[in-house]
């Protein structure tokens, strides 16, 4: 009898052993199962995108989305997108480079010095405008375009680039992120050596806390260039005229021409193959900027 109870209380540990086990295999094959639904999420539409490029405009509702047409029309639709409208796509691509780089390097810039500002200056009413910054992130953007263009239409600054441009330097998630980011990055005791050492505070900033904030300035650019990239509804509100529109404007205006009928229709292949380019650079930047992001997680820390 003793015996026995002593086999059965040595077999408990065992089976929890194996229990715990097939729960973690369930958990696993679960979680797996939700990482790739995800994936499929993201990846399928770039995939549709990218045969649909391929395609002509007759194969695009003739054929199954996900596989090749009967010809191969990339080249050719990618020559129609920049000779459609007098080659208008091509100055909408630049207008929407000098809207993202513009917008993209001031906000990181002004970003990185209010954030600097409120993680390691003392002030009244810092904590007033952190809490601030922190509740103008739940505000959406779009509800803040009508009063921008009113602001904007007030100055004359409308239907230009400007109009653009300046509302897009105010990123109130780039200065949490920043000061989050320097509280941690930055070391106080390096600031008061700098001090004592005589340095001034936009010389301490620029070359002590600008080279220890470097992942966080290149999370905020890619973030902020994004944004700009694919803003919307700030552009369609703010400008007239065709020659200022940015890559969004303009193909959401071609695929309003394609809905409506007629000869226009020819455009659907169109605006799918120059909705495909104009994600080209979006990859480029990151894929570039991705290395200095990794590796300045690394080199921007503090060694104790």
């Amino acid at each position: 009898m003793t015996a026995t109870s002593t086999l059965h209380t040595a077999e408990l540990p065992q089976r929890k052993r194996k229990r715990l086990i097939t729960e973690d295999r369930r958990r696993s094959t679960l979680l797996t199962v939700i990482v790739w639904v995800c994936v499929a999420y993201f990846i399928v539409p770039l995939v549709w995108l990218a045969l649909s490029s391929t395609k002509d405009n007759t194969d695009l509702f003739t054929t199954f989305g996900l596989w090749f047409g009967n010809a191969f029309h990339l080249f050719d639709n990618i020559g129609t997108v920049f000779t459609n409208s007098g080659g208008l796509f091509a100055r909408w691509l630049l207008n929407t480079l000098i809207y993202a780089a513009a917008s993209a390097l001031g906000a990181t810039i002004l970003a990185a010095m209010c954030g600097y500002a409120l993680a390691k200056y003392r002030f009244r009413g810092r904590n007033a405008v952190f809490w601030l910054i922190i509740g103008a992130i739940m505000v959406p953007m779009t509800a803040l375009a009508i009063p921008t263009y009113l602001l904007f239409s007030a100055m004359n600054l409308t239907d230009s680039m400007w109009g653009i441009i300046l509302p897009s330097l105010v990123s109130p998630f780039g200065v949490y992120l920043m000061r989050v980011y320097a509280q941690e990055a930055v070391d106080d005791s390096l600031l008061e050596a700098a001090r004592i050492d005589g340095a001034g505070e936009l010389r301490i900033f620029s070359s002590i806390g600008l080279r220890l904030l470097a992942p966080g300035l290149v999370t905020v650019l890619l973030f902020q260039l994004v944004a700009t990239w694919n803003n919307y509804f700030l552009p369609l509100i703010m400008l007239n005229s065709e020659d200022l529109f940015p890559i969004t404007v303009g193909l959401a205006n071609w695929q309003m021409a394609a809905s409506g009928g007629g000869g226009a229709q020819v455009l659907f292949s169109t605006v799918i193959t120059g909705s495909l380019v104009s994600i080209a650079p979006l990859v480029i930047a990151f894929l570039f900027l991705q290395r200095y992001w990794q590796s300045g997680l690394t080199a921007g820390g503090v060694k104790g």
